[in-house]
C-alpha cells in the first residue's frame, strides 16, 4: 500500500507540469505578454503559499553555513524551466512538449544514476535501461509525427 501511494503521488505531481505550462502560456498570452513575467508571477504566488505553509506548520530554518552554494541553484533551474515551458507550451502543443521534456528529464536521469551524482546511489546504464530510453526517444518522435 505505501509504495502505491507515491506512485499515484508522482503521477499527480506529472499531470501538475502541463497544466502549470498551459496556465502560464494563458497567463502570458492573455496578460504578462512575456514567458518571464508569467513565470515570475507563477514562483512569486508559488513561494507565497510556501512560505504560509513554513510558517503555520513552523517550520525551522537551518543555519545556511550548512550547506554548500550550489544547493542553491535548484531554484535557478525551476525558473528555467518554467519560462521554457511557458514560452514552448502555445508553440509545441502539452502533448509534444511533455514528450520532448520527459526525454531530457529521461536521458539526464540516466546519467545523474550512472555515475551517482548529486547524491543519487549510483546505478549503471545496463542494456534493459538503455533499451527503455530508446522507448522513449520513439515514442517522443511518434508524438512529435502524428
Amino acid at each position: 500500500m505505501g509504495q502505491m501511494v507515491w506512485i499515484v503521488l508522482a503521477l499527480l505531481a506529472g499531470a501538475t507540469l502541463p497544466t502549470q505550462a498551459g496556465i502560464n502560456a494563458a497567463l502570458q498570452a492573455n496578460w504578462a505578454r512575456h514567458p518571464a513575467l508569467a513565470s515570475l508571477i507563477s514562483f512569486t504566488v508559488g513561494t507565497a503559499a510556501l512560505a504560509l505553509y513554513v510558517l503555520a506548520a513552523r517550520i525551522p530554518f537551518p543555519s545556511v553555513s550548512t550547506s554548500s552554494a550550489w544547493q542553491w541553484t535548484g531554484g535557478l533551474l525551476g525558473a528555467f524551466f518554467v519560462t521554457v515551458v511557458t514560452f514552448l507550451a502555445p508553440r509545441l502543443g502539452a502533448t509534444a512538449m511533455i514528450a520532448l521534456v520527459l526525454a531530457g528529464q529521461m536521458a539526464a536521469s540516466v546519467t545523474l544514476d550512472h555515475f551517482g551524482l548529486l547524491g543519487y546511489p549510483e546505478r549503471p546504464l545496463g542494456l534493459v535501461r538503455f533499451a527503455g530510453l530508446v522507448l522513449v526517444a520513439v515514442g517522443v518522435f511518434l508524438v512529435r509525427r502524428f
